[in-house]
Protein backbone atom coordinates (compact mmCIF):
# COMPACT_ATOMS: atom_id res chain seq x y z
CA UNK A 1 0.00 0.00 0.00
CA UNK A 2 1.57 3.06 -1.27
CA UNK A 3 2.27 5.91 1.71
CA UNK A 4 0.60 9.16 1.56
CA UNK A 5 3.26 11.79 1.51
CA UNK A 6 2.20 15.20 3.39
CA UNK A 7 2.55 18.11 1.08
CA UNK A 8 5.35 20.62 2.94
CA UNK A 9 4.21 23.85 3.43
CA UNK A 10 5.57 26.98 4.69
CA UNK A 11 4.09 28.52 7.55
CA UNK A 12 1.93 31.92 6.82
CA UNK A 13 1.83 34.73 9.18
CA UNK A 14 -0.86 37.12 9.00
CA UNK A 15 0.91 40.62 9.35
CA UNK A 16 -2.07 42.55 8.94
CA UNK A 17 -3.02 43.00 12.63
CA UNK A 18 0.76 43.91 13.54
CA UNK A 19 0.48 46.92 10.60
CA UNK A 20 -2.84 48.39 11.53
CA UNK A 21 -1.46 48.45 15.33
CA UNK A 22 2.22 49.82 14.25
CA UNK A 23 -0.03 52.67 12.56
CA UNK A 24 -2.80 52.99 14.89
CA UNK A 25 0.53 53.77 17.51
CA UNK A 26 2.15 56.04 14.93
CA UNK A 27 -0.30 58.06 14.15
CA UNK A 28 -1.39 58.59 18.16
CA UNK A 29 2.24 59.48 19.00
CA UNK A 30 2.42 62.21 15.94
CA UNK A 31 -0.59 63.78 16.71
CA UNK A 32 -0.59 64.30 20.79
CA UNK A 33 3.85 64.73 20.28
CA UNK A 34 4.74 68.42 21.62
CA UNK A 35 7.78 69.84 19.94
CA UNK A 36 9.52 72.41 22.11
CA UNK A 37 10.73 75.53 20.79
CA UNK A 38 13.92 76.92 20.29
CA UNK A 39 15.06 78.91 22.65
CA UNK A 40 15.82 82.76 20.86
CA UNK A 41 19.49 82.73 23.20
CA UNK A 42 21.43 79.84 25.10
CA UNK A 43 21.44 80.03 28.64
CA UNK A 44 23.73 77.66 30.74
CA UNK A 45 22.34 77.31 33.82
CA UNK A 46 23.75 76.34 37.08
CA UNK A 47 23.96 73.15 38.63
CA UNK A 48 21.66 72.81 42.50
CA UNK A 49 20.70 69.63 44.59
CA UNK A 50 17.29 70.29 44.82
CA UNK A 51 14.57 67.61 42.82
CA UNK A 52 11.70 69.99 42.71
CA UNK A 53 10.10 69.47 39.27
CA UNK A 54 9.00 72.98 37.40
CA UNK A 55 5.13 72.22 36.44
CA UNK A 56 4.31 71.76 32.89
CA UNK A 57 1.69 73.82 32.87
CA UNK A 58 0.35 77.82 34.86
CA UNK A 59 3.68 78.89 34.36
CA UNK A 60 5.53 82.12 32.89
CA UNK A 61 9.34 81.61 32.52
CA UNK A 62 11.96 84.56 32.75
CA UNK A 63 15.14 83.89 30.81
CA UNK A 64 18.01 86.26 31.35
CA UNK A 65 20.19 85.30 28.87
CA UNK A 66 24.60 86.03 29.64
CA UNK A 67 23.80 89.43 27.76
CA UNK A 68 21.57 90.40 29.85
CA UNK A 69 18.62 90.54 27.28
CA UNK A 70 15.49 89.04 29.07
CA UNK A 71 13.33 86.59 27.40
CA UNK A 72 9.74 85.53 28.41
CA UNK A 73 7.58 82.45 27.98
CA UNK A 74 4.07 82.20 29.10
CA UNK A 75 2.17 78.73 28.58
CA UNK A 76 -1.52 78.31 27.22
CA UNK A 77 -2.37 76.12 30.64
CA UNK A 78 -3.57 72.42 30.83
CA UNK A 79 -6.48 73.10 28.86
CA UNK A 80 -5.10 74.75 26.03
CA UNK A 81 -9.04 76.45 24.63
CA UNK A 82 -8.62 78.87 27.19
CA UNK A 83 -5.86 80.39 25.37
CA UNK A 84 -4.23 81.96 27.36
CA UNK A 85 -1.15 83.82 25.31
CA UNK A 86 -3.73 85.25 23.22
CA UNK A 87 -5.88 87.10 25.54
CA UNK A 88 -2.29 88.18 27.45
CA UNK A 89 -1.20 89.36 23.78
CA UNK A 90 -4.74 91.22 23.56
CA UNK A 91 -4.34 92.54 26.73
CA UNK A 92 -0.53 93.92 26.02
CA UNK A 93 -1.96 95.74 22.74
CA UNK A 94 -4.61 97.07 24.88
CA UNK A 95 -1.83 98.43 26.79
CA UNK A 96 0.54 99.83 24.19
CA UNK A 97 -2.32 100.61 21.65
CA UNK A 98 -1.68 98.01 19.29
CA UNK A 99 -4.08 96.20 17.39
CA UNK A 100 -3.01 92.61 16.54
CA UNK A 101 -4.99 90.39 13.42
CA UNK A 102 -6.12 87.00 14.33
CA UNK A 103 -3.52 85.34 12.01
CA UNK A 104 -1.00 87.52 14.34
CA UNK A 105 -2.92 86.48 17.71
CA UNK A 106 -2.62 82.73 16.08
CA UNK A 107 1.46 82.78 15.73
CA UNK A 108 1.69 84.20 18.50
CA UNK A 109 0.24 81.28 20.61
CA UNK A 110 2.39 79.00 19.36
CA UNK A 111 5.41 80.78 19.27
CA UNK A 112 6.97 80.23 22.50
CA UNK A 113 9.51 82.48 24.04
CA UNK A 114 10.17 85.83 22.86
CA UNK A 115 12.38 89.13 24.05
CA UNK A 116 11.74 92.48 22.10
CA UNK A 117 9.91 95.84 22.40
CA UNK A 118 6.52 95.52 21.86
CA UNK A 119 6.89 98.51 19.16
CA UNK A 120 8.56 95.00 17.42
CA UNK A 121 6.10 92.96 17.77
CA UNK A 122 3.84 92.59 14.86
CA UNK A 123 7.12 92.71 12.69
CA UNK A 124 8.33 89.88 14.78
CA UNK A 125 5.30 88.12 13.99
CA UNK A 126 4.92 88.51 10.44
CA UNK A 127 8.25 88.12 9.33
CA UNK A 128 8.98 84.97 7.14
CA UNK A 129 12.80 85.23 7.28
CA UNK A 130 13.85 83.13 10.97
CA UNK A 131 17.41 85.63 10.84
CA UNK A 132 15.09 88.93 10.81
CA UNK A 133 13.12 87.52 13.70
CA UNK A 134 15.92 86.76 15.34
CA UNK A 135 17.62 90.22 15.22
CA UNK A 136 14.67 91.78 16.71
CA UNK A 137 15.39 89.94 20.04
CA UNK A 138 16.49 91.89 21.61
CA UNK A 139 15.38 91.52 24.82
CA UNK A 140 12.40 92.89 26.48
CA UNK A 141 12.94 96.42 28.26
CA UNK A 142 12.68 96.98 31.50
CA UNK A 143 14.20 100.34 32.59
CA UNK A 144 12.51 102.42 34.92
CA UNK A 145 10.69 104.57 32.08
CA UNK A 146 9.47 102.10 30.13
CA UNK A 147 9.21 98.16 32.44
CA UNK A 148 7.18 96.30 29.77
CA UNK A 149 8.47 93.43 31.51
CA UNK A 150 6.54 94.47 34.73
CA UNK A 151 3.35 94.33 32.36
CA UNK A 152 4.04 91.14 30.83
CA UNK A 153 4.23 89.32 34.23
CA UNK A 154 1.32 91.53 35.93
CA UNK A 155 -0.79 91.42 33.11
CA UNK A 156 0.07 87.37 32.99
CA UNK A 157 -0.93 86.92 36.33
CA UNK A 158 -4.34 88.86 35.43
CA UNK A 159 -4.90 86.28 32.49
CA UNK A 160 -4.42 83.05 34.25
CA UNK A 161 -3.86 83.30 37.97
CA UNK A 162 -2.43 80.08 38.66
CA UNK A 163 0.58 80.72 37.04
CA UNK A 164 3.54 80.61 38.83
CA UNK A 165 6.70 82.39 38.05
CA UNK A 166 9.95 80.37 36.86
CA UNK A 167 13.45 82.10 36.34
CA UNK A 168 16.37 80.48 33.98
CA UNK A 169 19.18 82.64 34.33
CA UNK A 170 22.55 82.14 32.75
CA UNK A 171 25.54 81.03 35.04
CA UNK A 172 27.39 83.82 34.38
CA UNK A 173 24.45 86.53 34.43
CA UNK A 174 25.77 89.52 37.59
CA UNK A 175 23.88 89.31 40.45
CA UNK A 176 22.59 92.37 40.55
CA UNK A 177 21.06 91.92 36.95
CA UNK A 178 18.98 88.48 38.74
CA UNK A 179 18.21 90.92 41.84
CA UNK A 180 16.51 93.43 39.42
CA UNK A 181 14.35 90.92 38.15
CA UNK A 182 13.42 89.55 41.33
CA UNK A 183 12.48 92.95 42.49
CA UNK A 184 10.71 93.07 39.43
CA UNK A 185 8.37 89.97 39.96
CA UNK A 186 8.09 90.62 43.68
CA UNK A 187 7.00 93.98 43.30
CA UNK A 188 4.16 92.46 41.08
CA UNK A 189 2.56 90.10 44.35
CA UNK A 190 5.10 86.91 43.51
CA UNK A 191 6.95 85.88 46.17
CA UNK A 192 7.30 82.48 45.42
CA UNK A 193 8.94 81.45 41.94
CA UNK A 194 11.27 78.65 40.99
CA UNK A 195 14.91 78.89 39.81
CA UNK A 196 15.69 76.32 36.73
CA UNK A 197 18.75 74.58 37.21
CA UNK A 198 20.58 71.44 36.06
CA UNK A 199 19.78 68.86 39.12
CA UNK A 200 23.02 67.15 40.86
CA UNK A 201 22.21 64.47 42.68
CA UNK A 202 24.58 64.91 46.08
CA UNK A 203 24.94 62.11 47.94
CA UNK A 204 25.60 61.95 52.13
CA UNK A 205 27.71 58.98 53.31
CA UNK A 206 28.58 58.26 56.80
CA UNK A 207 31.70 60.24 56.73
CA UNK A 208 29.11 63.51 56.29
CA UNK A 209 27.11 62.91 59.14
CA UNK A 210 28.61 65.25 62.21
CA UNK A 211 30.14 63.49 64.77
Amino acid sequence: MPKIKSVARSPHVDMTPMVDLFTLLLTFFLLTAVFIPMEPAQITIPVSVSAKAVPDHNIMTLYIAPDKRIFFNYDNGQDTSFHYRIQLLEEMGGRYHINFTPAELKHFSNAGTFGLPMKDIKAWLDTKNAKDAEQLQTGIPMDSLDNQLAWWVRLGRTVNPYAEVAIKADGNVEFPVIKKVLDLVQSNGVNRFDFITTYDKEEVGLKDLPK
